[in-house]
């Protein structure tokens, strides 16, 4: 197991605000103590090229030099840019480290599924996966010539990742976060090249989510579910994207959906996240890992026997 972590995005945080660097630092040392060899890489930020790919110039700019809060749940943090590209490169390089045939997980902040094109939003301001996404579906290692930067990114990429061999012809993502992937989703919407799927308690933030179409399967779920429900649900996500027979598999791996999380009415506990793991441990598909949401105070625990039980 390989994660992608750099203590640098402890650094920003807010009075009461759910997503607290706090998540991030109980876990680095439960991981670290309890698998002593995982290996453990620093990230690097991704460039204008690859967030380029998922979003608009103009929001990429934004996130840079907003001079106010993008909203209540997502504020302008300072050098928020510089942490959520960081966080994006994390998802990029797992991404790239999973068809080298590592497993790979991103233990950065902030979280992306809910930054769409044009609009950060939900904690998230770049959409790390759908970056990963569309960084893969092109020949690794070769910027796009059609994209400003891109022999600054192809040097960058020499210089400093190794290049995953081939092209990626499909990929499948599956959001097991409590909340809709509605950044994600709208972003990857009507990509032939990819198979969206998630999970999340519907009704709740951010209100979509609650209709399949096109390349995305949604499967709301009520509050306060049964867990065997859940299960069963995700079960059946899953297997309807590996029938996909995708060449990669992208998860955002959000642990809100726990029954003791403060943000959300689901009913999962530690052993169905491990659970969520065999099924990634028993599949041959390359695969990488970010981390979404997750608020209680039991997120270590819970991604810990998520990434136990993948590795087996």
């Amino acid at each position: 197991m390989t994660i992608f972590y750099d203590p640098s995005c402890l650094e920003y945080s807010s009075s009461g605000h759910p997503e607290r660097p706090e998540r991030i630092a109980r876990t680095a040392p439960v991981l670290k103590d309890r698998h002593p060899d995982w290996e453990w890489r620093k990230p690097t930020a991704a460039m204008d090229v690859q967030l380029l790919r998922a979003h608009s110039r103009e929001h990429v700019e934004g996130v840079a030099n907003a001079l106010e809060h993008f909203d209540l749940d997502t504020p302008l943090y300072p050098n928020i840019e510089v942490h959520a590209r960081r966080s994006a490169g994390a998802a990029i390089e797992a991404t790239r480290s999973a068809l080298r045939g590592e497993a790979a997980f991103s233990l950065m902040r902030p979280p992306g599924h809910h930054a769409t094109r044009d609009r950060a939003m939900g904690f998230c301001y770049f959409s790390n996966i759908a970056v990963a996404a569309l960084d893969a579906v092109t020949v690794a290692g070769i910027a796009d010539a059609s994209l400003p930067g891109s022999s600054a990114f192809a040097k960058a990429t020499a210089d400093k990742s190794p290049p995953a061999t081939g092209k990626v012809a499909r990929i499948a993502i599956w959001d097991f976060d409590g909340h809709h992937g509605n950044g994600t989703e709208a972003i990857v919407a009507h990509n032939e090249q990819i198979r969206f799927a998630s999970i999340h308690q519907f009704p709740a933030y951010p209100g979509t989510g609650a209709k399949s179409f096109a390349n995305i399967d949604n499967y709301p779920i009520a509050p306060y579910t049964s867990r065997e429900t859940i299960l069963e649900i995700a079960r059946r996500s899953f297997d309807k994207l590996i029938a996909f027979e995708p060449d990669l598999l992208l998860v955002s791996a959000g642990f809100d959906a726990y029954a003791r999380d403060p943000l959300l009415q689901l009913t999962l506990e530690r052993e169905d996240f491990a659970t969520f793991g065999e099924w990634l441990g028993k599949i041959d598909t390359p695969i990488a890992v970010a981390l979404e949401g997750g608020y209680s105070n039991e997120l270590p625990e819970l991604i810990e026997a998520f990434l136990a039980a993948w590795q087996g």
